[in-house]
């Protein structure tokens, strides 16, 4: 397969932010909403203040080379500090602003980070409890500083502003305004811009070093795959220390000129995404599911007359869902136009996704018929492949030719081959460097130029189809191998079922441990009189425990016979981050999982 690239500028991510600010200096680059209102930032502004931060940064006596840490939800601040961080040649490492101080303090320790901007106070005092650990943590710089007085002293020294700190940088730049056009011309794009630490499902997270040419590659293809230009616009909202919400809120808009807005807060995503009304949207399975769990609440509540007239417009449109609008006849596209009238289009705006001309799913694996039910209401749903490593999207559907259960195939400039097992190898100039200050893990994963994902793959038709992960792969007692995705999948298609942790490796048959969708299921238990108190008191009921044999029964209809789930357990709580059962990507630690449950799952077996 050869290896074909779009022309891009040279340019490193810095360098091409100055020259937007250059080409389209007036144009809308960020919008935020702050207090209600939408501020709006030109790429001029974004220059400008990207500068000033990275001078601030230089103020307070950070060097070349020197780590800076974000930890915050999505803001305009995340992406000044990385551009600013970027101009003056430094490095920048985010940080999930969900994990516990043990977790910051295990990643600002390993990755050597200097200085780390955090959100608020409640981040702050994550860091401020261990900093004490941390011998290379030279300052905390606070964005909103609601609540910052009462600190003693001492942590009051290591304590600087985030506005503070972009009026050192304005008055650094004043007095030595040639110091960033020096900067950047020394950049390279094999320089070091981003850390991006793996979600530590299978043990420590590691700390993937990203280079500018990574960037760089991985851009062109995703922009000729999705068909996304500068008229595009974007909601910032998954966490940007994930290299996948990375890809579209700085790789491509950069060198696109797209637009990217960042909301008020991770909570008001529906809302925000009912304002924005993205051209571009991009969804983890888990997010996917509770759109989908969002509607199925709305229609108990609608009306009968509704309900009615919805499933009518679910049936009547399915069989054309998984075309293109520009591939459907014309009979088609009066059924869907005369649905989309009626129903679809309310349906669309309550999820913000009207105006979307292309949505994503990857990170994870998702239930087929969550994909079919989106394509059905008319998202333009794709699925997509990529990992940290890889910079992100390395394979993904065409909008064009979806190829249902696939993730699609390379975009430019990625060469794949299958390694033992079936193992998916990838090579181009998007891989990644290496592992920060792990050598012997990079050289696992890294062989003459080609990436070792550990996914498993299948080719269906010139598409690759992603098995599962090849650690995760069961052998039953039987010798039949099992892949446990596969199974959950099906079972979380569900809009009743939030987790399903398939337990098979070993044993005579496959079981199962469910938790439940908590919302969707207390709607349903309401609606029929069911009492409950909480989420314990839900899962206990045994009405629900037939809802969910019924909904386990329909999963496997669709499952071969030795994949089937014969037994469950529902869980009483929650998977819990804190508890170290999911990472703070919401992926589960079956180890831990199998540990914490292992009486539960040997009552499976009794």
């Amino acid at each position: 397969m050869t290896t074909v690239q779009i022309a891009l500028p040279e340019l490193t991510l810095p360098q091409m932010l100055r020259e937007q600010a250059m080409r389209i200096p007036d144009q809308i680059a960020l919008r935020q909403k702050d207090f209600g209102i939408w501020q709006s930032y030109t790429w001029r502004d974004y220059w400008q203040r990207a500068c000033h931060v990275g001078l601030g940064l230089r103020a307070l006596g950070a060097q070349q080379g020197s780590h800076v840490g974000v930890l915050s939800e999505n803001r305009i601040e995340w992406v000044l500090t990385q551009l600013g961080a970027g101009v003056v040649n430094m490095v920048t490492v985010g940080l999930y602003p969900t994990s516990p101080a043990s977790e910051i303090s295990y990643v600002l320790g390993h990755a050597d980070v200097e200085y780390v901007v955090c959100e608020d106070q409640e981040q702050a005092e994550k860091v401020l409890e261990t900093h004490q650990k941390l011998p290379r943590l030279r300052r905390i710089i606070v964005i909103e500083t609601k609540g910052m007085r009462s600190y003693d002293e001492a942590a009051k020294d290591l304590i600087v502003t985030f506005a503070e700190l972009e009026r050192m940088g304005a008055a650094l730049d004043a007095e030595q305004p040639q110091c960033v056009g020096q900067l950047l011309s020394s950049q390279a794009l094999d320089d070091i811009g981003l850390i991006i630490y793996t979600s530590g499902s299978t043990g420590k997270p590691k700390g993937a070093m990203i280079s500018y040419r990574n960037m760089r590659a991985v851009a062109p293809g995703i922009m000729d795959r999705l068909a996304l230009d500068g008229r595009d616009s974007h909601l910032s909202y998954l966490p940007l220390c994930h290299v996948a919400e990375q890809m579209l809120t700085t790789f491509v808009p950069m060198y696109s000129g797209a637009m990217v807005n960042f909301g008020e807060s991770i909570r008001t995503v529906q809302n925000d995404l009912r304002e924005v009304a993205p051209t571009m949207f991009l969804g983890v399975p888990r997010i996917w599911e509770k759109l989908h769990a969002g509607i199925t609440i709305k229609m108990q509540e609608a009306h009968p007359w509704v309900r009615a007239l919805y499933t009518r417009a679910m049936h009547d449109c399915a069989p054309f869902a998984d075309k293109a609008r520009g591939q459907l006849t014309w009979r088609q596209k009066g059924i869907y136009a005369f649905w989309y009238w009626i129903i679809l289009r309310a349906l669309l705006n309550f999820i913000g996704l009207r105006r979307a001309h292309i949505a994503m799913t990857g990170a994870a694996p998702i239930p087929p018929d969550v994909v079919h039910y989106f394509r059905i209401l008319g998202v333009p749903l794709v699925e997509v492949y990529g990992l940290t490593e890889s910079t992100g999207m390395v394979l993904g559907q065409h909008p064009l030719h979806i190829g249902a259960g696939t993730v699609g195939e390379p975009i430019l400039g990625v060469e794949y081959r299958k390694g033992e097992h079936d193992e998916l190898l990838i090579r181009g100039d998007m891989v990644f460097v290496g592992y920060y200050k792990s050598p012997e893990l990079t050289a696992e994963v890294l062989q003459n130029g080609w990436l070792k994902t550990g996914d498993v793959i299948a080719e269906e038709q010139g598409m690759l189809r992603i098995v599962d992960r090849l650690k995760d792969v069961m052998i039953t007692a039987g010798g039949k191998n099992l892949t446990p995705s596969e199974i959950e999948n099906r079972v979380k298609g569900s809009p009743y079922i939030k987790e399903c942790v398939v337990i098979a490796d070993g044993r005579q048959y496959v079981s199962a441990l469910i938790q439940i969708e908590f919302d969707t299921v207390a709607k349903w238990a309401e609606n029929r009189q069911i009492p409950f108190t909480h989420f314990r008191s839900l899962s206990e009921l045994p009405e629900v425990r037939v809802l969910m044999q019924q909904e386990i029964d329909v999963a496997n209809q669709h499952l071969a016979g030795v994949s089937q789930i014969r037994r469950f357990h529902l869980l009483t709580k929650e998977l819990d981050h804190d508890d170290g059962e999911v990472t703070a990507t919401m992926k589960v630690r079956r180890a831990s999982v199998y540990k914490a449950y292992a009486s539960e799952i040997e009552a499976l077996y009794a």
